[in-house]
């Protein structure tokens, strides 16, 4: 091979090296700084193929998408003085790259520096809130005011704060046992006194009853013993009508209830004079040994 071929192949060699510098994609996930010895040039947002200088403009890509920044677990004291273990997470993405670059560089070291603030937001937050605060509808209201605080510091890191999320928030496992043990007294007392008061409401209402069922048996023995002597006063009247209408049938309907009461049984025995009033129905009654009759 000749030196003048050698040549135009190391010619196109460093020509293709230097055509492969001057360009770089910008993905559409990222954002691109351009640096020219270390100073900020110029920022590429819009995705596609980008030129720079080769060998003397460097490119660091940034990211646009929105970052998850995760903390472990963190115990905190509300306002009325309850601890508490936090677990939150919170959202970012970056908004002024070259700010970024100058603050923080990279996006691990943002996180790094982020998550004291979203610790600190977070106590200076829910630190003046009661517990049960926590529990109700206003939990979105608190989050809101963290990432709020977390923008007032987020900022000079050109980042900013689009969302603070509350996971989880419970007490600690010590706390947990020491109310379980208050609620479950305090249960235990709820229904020792909705015993008592049942057991209250039973005697009233069996003391109510045995009262109303003593009135009615007074009541219903009153109107017995009025409707039996009515009864008793209308068969006087009867027997009265009767024996001023037939004097005489009356006296044998009385003998006959006198003979039904007193001759009972398969051997009954009297001694009466046989002319006594009590036989007058009987006629002649037959035999008379010693003024006895059988």
């Amino acid at each position: 091979m000749s030196k003048g071929l050698i040549a135009i192949a190391v010619l196109v060699a460093l020509a293709g090296i230097v055509l492969f510098s001057s360009v770089y994609t910008v993905h559409q996930t990222q954002q691109a700084l351009l640096l020219q010895f270390g100073a900020p040039q110029r920022i590429d947002t819009e995705p596609g193929i980008h030129f720079k200088i080769p060998f003397v403009q460097d490119v660091v890509p940034i990211e646009k998408r929105i970052l998850a920044l995760d903390i472990e677990p963190e115990e905190l004291i509300t306002k009325d003085q309850k601890r508490m273990v936090v677990d939150a997470f919170s959202r970012f993405k970056i908004t002024d790259p070259l700010q970024f670059y100058q603050a923080v560089r990279t996006t691990g070291q943002a996180r790094s520096r982020l998550q004291p603030i979203l610790i600190s937001s977070m106590r200076a937050v829910l630190g003046d809130e009661e517990f049960v605060t926590l529990l109700s509808g206003e939990r979105s209201t608190l989050m809101a005011k963290i990432a709020e605080q977390m923008n007032q510091k987020a900022g000079d890191f050109g980042v900013e704060i689009v969302d603070v999320r509350i996971k989880r928030a419970d007490l600690p496992e010590a706390n947990k046992n020491a109310i379980f043990n208050r609620m479950q007294t305090e249960r235990q007392r709820e229904a020792r006194e909705e015993r008592a008061l049942g057991d209250e409401e039973a005697r009233r209402i069996t003391a109510r009853a045995e009262r109303d069922r003593t009135v009615l048996l007074a009541e219903a023995e009153k109107q017995s013993e009025i409707l039996r002597g009515e009864g008793d006063g209308a068969r006087a009247a009867i027997f009265n009508n009767v024996a001023n209408r037939d004097p005489e049938f009356y006296s044998f309907y009385r003998s006959l209830q006198a003979y039904r009461a007193a001759l009972k049984g398969d051997d009954t025995t009297m001694v009466l004079n046989p002319k006594s009033d009590f036989f007058r129905f009987f006629g002649d009654i037959g035999s008379v040994q010693g003024g006895a009759v059988r």
